[in-house]
């Protein structure tokens, strides 16, 4: 025994769960060892032994909860819409918030507001002495340039 690291170790409590198919591992504690030393080849053939043994077949796991209402909605939001998919809005020309043809024009997006916006403008005087620093990049630096005449 090396330094009292033989032979089985007990799993945490509780014991880890191994995952499906080709991400399995053993939960026994028990890794796969290189054996140093031997033949040429004998240190490889020992580890795909060991390794080659088919993991135990655990159970299946309990029926998973049912997910609430706000998870539900939260995953359909997640859900991007198919390339190809048929219009979610057929009322709505497809110019809509285009500066030209039919629909309202761009006044109809909601603006952010980013650039005005009170948040922005109470980092300004920190942003603008990062200006200062020898490292930084022009383009932080125009960035700056146009929140101040944002002001």
């Amino acid at each position: 025994m090396a330094e009292g690291h033989g032979g089985m170790r007990r799993p945490n409590n509780p014991a880890p769960v191994s995952g499906p198919g080709r991400l399995s591992r053993r939960t026994d504690g028990q890794g796969a060892r290189y054996m140093a030393g031997g033949e040429y080849g004998e240190g490889q053939e020992m580890m795909d032994l060991q390794t080659s043994a088919p993991m135990s077949k655990t159970e299946a796991p309990a029926a998973r909860p049912r997910a609430s209402r706000g998870q539900a909605a939260a995953a359909e939001i997640a859900r991007p819409t198919p390339l190809f998919a048929p219009t979610e809005r057929p009322d709505e020309p497809i110019t809509a918030g285009a500066p030209f043809g039919p629909g309202p024009g761009p006044d109809m997006l909601p603006s952010s507001g980013t650039a005005t916006s009170p948040a922005v403008m109470k980092y300004l005087p920190y942003l603008e002495q990062a200006t200062q620093w020898p490292d930084t990049p022009d383009v932080f630096k125009a960035f700056v340039r146009y929140l101040q005449g944002v002001r």
